[in-house]
């Protein structure tokens, strides 16, 4: 009689109940975005487009490999086939959960390691209108986190959150995510600046299942103030490959196994 009563009370609770909050649909985004598998590889086409049409192309190899659950530590390689000017130039990243990542650029020309300050994490990532910190994410403690609505975006139903970071110095004052209610991508980001004008939109233009997880296979981060944008196109993408933990170091950046690379 007792467990008929609890199951009673449990089926009259409003759906609300059952909710997830907005910390709970980040983490969840979170991992379906930046977490997925144990390692990832990717080659990458990245098109710098100006207001009059102009393109600049860049040409790179991505790999990334988990340590621990989603939002634990991660560590990113990125290495430059194209064009001239970046080519053979690597770019490191440890992320850390609850404060800020490592980061290194091995810079060719000078035949220098260079480290990334953790102030410079919200410069342009090689021109593009993608900052460092976009290149591996942000930790999600760093922002205040609200579900303001639900909507639709290209027919798919999401969540809408509002995340307005906690430090002062960032260069906008709050971001609103269209998470898929589906696969928890992200599949569009609005970046409000400090007047509260939207002035930075990135969309998801492309998913397909890659392994079974839902993967961005395109990108957009549009500026509409410079009128400037950066397209973001996976040619290839694999997950679960095995990469060695001794790909990510000092002696790598400066040069790279080609089997990873390659």
């Amino acid at each position: 009689m007792k467990q008929y009563l609890i199951l009673l009370v449990v089926l009259l609770l409003p759906f609300e109940a059952f909710a997830l909050t907005a910390d709970d649909v980040m983490k969840k985004s979170q991992a379906a975005f930046l977490y997925p598998g144990k390692d990832f590889k990717a080659r990458v086409v990245m098109k710098l487009i100006s207001e009059g049409g102009q393109e600049r192309v860049r040409e790179m190899t991505m790999l990334r490999k988990n340590y621990g659950a989603p939002g634990g530590e991660q560590k990113y390689f990125i290495y430059f086939f194209q064009p001239a000017d970046v080519k053979d130039m690597t770019f490191m990243v440890y992320k850390y959960p609850g404060r800020d990542a490592d980061r290194w650029l091995f810079v060719p020309a000078i035949s220098m390691v260079r480290r990334i300050a953790a102030k410079d994490k919200y410069s342009s990532f090689v021109g593009s209108d993608f900052t460092y910190e976009d290149v591996s994410g942000r930790d999600l403690s760093e922002d205040t986190h609200a579900l303001i609505k639900e909507d639709k975006y290209n027919g798919k139903d999401c969540y809408v959150v509002k995340s307005a970071p906690k430090a002062a110095d960032m260069e906008y004052s709050y971001k609103l995510s269209w998470i898929d209610k589906t696969d928890f991508l992200p599949i569009k980001e609005e970046y409000y600046d400090k007047r509260g004008e939207l002035y930075k939109v990135f969309t998801a233009d492309e998913i397909k299942a890659v392994k079974g997880f839902p993967t961005i296979m395109k990108r957009t981060m549009k500026n509409l103030q410079s009128h400037h944008m950066t397209q973001v196109t996976y040619l290839k993408a694999d997950y679960n490959i095995g990469i060695e933990d001794n790909l990510f170091s000092e002696r790598f950046l400066k040069q790279p196994p080609k089997k990873w690379i390659e």
